[in-house]
């Protein structure tokens, strides 16, 4: 008797969203600035559910949130999980563990900040067609362009420049298959991303080439160029 042949693989997003963006200031939280019409936060999960081919968007918050949930109510694919840890990893492994009881390993998860609120469906199918038929997956990323420099010890001066050769700056949404994240992140709680852990069990995770739009917002003066790129795309007016 043949063996089944294997189910094809679902594709589902997470978003960690527990963070309090302490660099761009302000009263909020900043996936819950404005930024016309919608929070960061509704930005970054709508631009996932605009894919139909990605079955489920979980957002996972920290467990006393409860602007999310309100802020997302009504989306039909859209999952509100309240177990955000104190880092990103923390998070994104509560969220990992979570869609483990309702899918199988194999099965596809993309991790997206929900700082990258300008994510476009170019990009995102450029990611899914790279990286259908990795046994590991990828990650969205630019080639460095501008010189590099390091610092010496006192974080002000010069110590070398860098070769920017085969340098890639990377991005989000971060593409794996399900276990194989969920493993990686289980052993290695000192990682900024997930594609570090990945890489840290011993993967060569692929790279994607991305959109200089996809940046995160980590600043004040990100805050208003990302109104800018948002309302270029809406034709929204925004707020001075």
């Amino acid at each position: 008797m043949s063996a089944s042949p294997p189910q094809t693989p679902r594709h589902v997003a997470l978003i960690p969203a527990a963070g309090i963006g302490l660099r761009v200031g302000g009263p909020l939280p900043k996936q819950y600035l404005a930024l016309g019409t919608r929070s960061m936060l509704e930005w970054s999960v709508d631009a996932l559910c605009a894919a139909p081919w990605i079955e489920r968007v979980v957002v996972v918050v920290a467990p006393d949130d409860q602007r999310a949930a309100m802020l997302l109510h009504g989306r039909a694919r859209v999952e509100v999980l309240a177990r955000g840890g104190a880092t990103r990893r923390d998070s994104v492994l509560a969220g990992l563990r979570s869609l483990m009881r309702r899918h199988d390993a194999h099965d596809w998860v993309l991790v997206h900040d929900a700082a990258r609120p300008a994510l476009d469906a170019a990009a995102l199918e450029r990611l899914r067609g790279a990286v259908s038929a990795s046994r590991v997956g990828g990650l969205l990323a630019l080639p460095v362009g501008d010189t590099v420099k390091r610092t010496a010890g006192d974080r002000r001066s010069v110590a070398a420049t860098v070769d920017r050769e085969g340098l890639w700056a990377a991005q989000t949404p971060q593409m794996f298959r399900l276990g194989l994240l969920l493993d990686a992140l289980a052993a290695h709680a000192d990682v900024t991303d997930e594609a570090s852990a990945v890489e840290r069990n011993g993967h060569a995770p692929l790279l994607v080439e991305g959109a200089r739009s996809n940046f995160k917002v980590t600043s004040a003066e990100d805050v208003a160029l990302m109104r800018l790129v948002l309302a270029s795309r809406t034709g929204e007016a925004q707020p001075r």
